[in-house]
């Protein structure tokens, strides 16, 4: 089969290939899904630059990609929960760094997969796993958000604007920061803008009528800001930074889990989570996707499609 490969740490992203692989193996627990749509995150760019090699162990080459959407063609020995011919989505992170998304067909575990639901483009369901998992997981970790007010820290982002919306799901008011450019998409949102920079800790006091009751940070090195308006006590939570947890919040990372997964699917059947796709690529564009993703200026999300 065909897959986007990289046998060393680079980031020189012309190393990426698209070259002949073997098929998957199938293992008792995994299906073997025909890959429809792969969604970019940056953890595959910074994957591929070995910043996580401390943490994960990993088998060269590599095939980039963590999501998936797409059609079981092949089951495991026990795998009662799908049949060939399932439409399926995935958060697809295994343990060893390897056997990535970027391909034409890729083995995921079970306890990683959900069904697609048919409201839902390829690249829709693509793209969503990884982040929308990653918001769900945060904004869970703040507890209870109906009618109080929570601040989100880039919110137009592929993973804050989908924080944006199960906030405001929940019932929470969202304040979120945002590029000037991005302020009409946060409010098609739900969410009330305000711009980064200086003043920003006055610019929320000042539309939360005083301290915040919550707070998610998906941009980093907003710790400062966070504790001057966070209401004393109260959540907050970052994916961006680590030193959260010395002060109160919560770091969080994001495992694969179907039923999280399936979660989000329902959420964006019922069209309380729109997902935004800014553009496509084929496998032999992952180079030009990954040095979008490296702007840090794409609204939306970035999707492979085989």
């Amino acid at each position: 089969m065909r897959a986007v490969v990289y046998d060393q740490f680079t980031q020189d992203l012309d190393a990426l290939q698209v070259r002949e692989v073997p098929e998957p193996k199938v293992s008792p627990a995994s299906v073997l899904v025909e890959v429809r749509a792969a969604g970019v995150n940056p953890v595959d760019w910074k994957l591929m630059a070995g910043y996580l090699d401390p943490i994960m162990p990993s088998q060269f080459p590599i095939i980039p990609g963590w999501d998936v959407a797409g059609v079981v063609v092949g089951v495991g020995l026990d795998t009662p929960e799908f049949q060939v011919g399932d439409e399926v989505m995935a958060y697809a992170r295994t343990d060893t760094v390897g056997g990535g998304t970027f391909a034409e067909r890729v083995a995921v575990p079970v306890r990683a997969v959900a069904h697609k639901p048919a409201s839902l483009s390829w690249e829709q369901a693509g793209a969503l796993p990884l982040a929308g998992g990653t918001a769900l997981r945060t904004v869970d970790a703040l507890g209870e958000l109906h009618a109080r007010t929570l601040l989100i820290h880039g919110g137009s982002g592929g993973v804050g604007s989908f924080a944006v919306q199960i906030a405001i799901a929940r019932g929470a008011r969202v304040i979120a920061t945002a590029s000037e450019a991005n302020h009409d998409y946060l409010r098609s949102l739900g969410a009330i803008p305000t711009a980064y920079g200086d003043g920003l800790v006055e610019r929320v006091r000042a539309l939360s009528d005083g301290a915040v009751d919550a707070v998610a940070d998906f941009a980093g090195g907003m710790l400062d800001v966070t504790l001057a308006v966070l209401a004393e006590g109260a959540p907050h939570a970052s994916i961006a930074d680590a030193s959260v947890a010395a002060h109160g919040g919560r770091h969080i990372w994001v495992r694969p889990d179907g039923a999280q997964t399936a979660r989000l699917a329902e959420l964006a059947d019922q069209g309380a989570l729109k997902v935004e796709v800014a553009q496509t690529f084929p496998l032999e564009g992952v180079a030009d996707a990954f040095r979008a993703s490296q702007t840090h200026h794409v609204r939306g999300k970035l999707v492979i499609v085989p």
